[in-house]
């Protein structure tokens, strides 16, 4: 018999079930709750000993509470004499603060791979990293899985490509990852020059490629506030695009983020549930559509507790 054990806390129980389903074994019985004042409570609610622990829990908002539960069940699993854990992580937050741009600044991303680390995680399963380098942060092994052929595949299915099609990136930091979704499509590709004044305000310099008369892919690993993907569809059309579909990751959409590129030139978000999406009327209206990462941490959760490859689960342009 297995000892294949998947558990979730509270930060998206639907993708962990799904995950389940795909994978084929049950998720666990563990308590996550709350005391009186407000500190969390873990109880696994059945045996860990010897067992082959994975945890599903992106730190997404409530950032802090998701990764404190992921910290205080991993601490139970490690005590309940669990032979691995793994850790399973669709959405890494603090990832953004992964190095020091100004004086005196902290590198949190560092500093919550060290927490998972002295937790006592065995190993990280990641969903498309904000920086590849995060990797690096760690001491122990790291899969870091890819979207991007999801998303490749949706575009070709529904039509979207041809070769009037061009894959944009928002950001000259992005151009690897449109490269790589421009490769797999067979299409062109743009980049967006831009600068950040502050954190949440964008200016766009130029844009470098030729996007008149194109369907333009814009595509991001995640979008926050929207404002880099609405701005960019805007100067994309007023540079002759013919129309703006919006392709990211994560949907981390904070508070007025979905209205807004709900209401832009973008005629459709294509996103996944790396992250809960809260917002189902825009599902229901046709703006969004979230494609699911259940499938694919399925097979990796398995490959890896069969110690075997996970690397061939994705095409290596990603």
């Amino acid at each position: 018999m297995s000892n294949l054990r998947l558990f979730t806390g509270n930060a998206h129980p639907h993708l962990a079930e799904s995950i389940a389903h795909h994978a084929g074994v049950p998720l666990g019985e563990v308590m996550v709750k709350r005391f009186n004042d407000g500190e969390i409570r873990v109880q696994v609610e059945e045996s860990a000993r010897g067992n082959d622990i994975f945890i599903v829990q992106p730190t997404c908002a409530p950032v802090n509470d998701n990764l404190m539960e992921l910290l205080i069940m991993v601490d139970a699993f490690r005590r309940a004499s669990a032979q691995r854990v793994t850790v399973v992580l669709p959405y890494y937050g603090y990832a953004r603060q992964d190095k020091k741009t100004k004086p005196r600044e902290p590198v949190t991303a560092r500093l919550v791979a060290d927490l998972l680390e002295n937790s006592g995680v065995t190993r990280v399963v990641c969903v498309d990293l904000h920086a590849a380098q995060i990797q690096g942060f760690f001491r122990i092994p790291v899969d870091h899985l890819y979207a991007g052929p999801l998303l490749a595949e949706y575009l070709e299915a529904k039509g979207y490509v041809d070769g009037d099609t061009c894959v944009v990136s928002p950001d000259v930091g992005g151009v690897a990852r449109a490269s790589a979704l421009a490769a797999t499509l067979q299409t062109s590709i743009a980049i967006i020059a831009k600068r950040r004044p502050e954190p949440g305000k964008v200016e766009i310099v130029e844009i470098i490629g030729d996007v008149r008369g194109k369907r333009c892919v814009l595509i991001d690993d995640m979008i926050d506030t929207g404002g880099s993907m609405v701005g960019g569809a805007e100067t994309l059309l007023q540079r002759g695009a013919a129309e703006v579909i919006a392709c990211c990751t994560h949907p981390i959409l904070s508070e007025g983020a979905m209205e807004r590129i709900a209401a832009s030139p973008i005629q459709k978000l294509i996103t996944t549930d790396t992250i809960p999406f809260r917002w189902p009327r825009f599902i229901e209206q046709g703006h969004v559509e979230v494609l699911s990462v259940a499938p694919l941490l399925a097979d990796a959760i398995l490959r890896i507790h069969a110690d075997e490859s996970v690397s061939v689960l994705f095409d290596r342009t990603w």
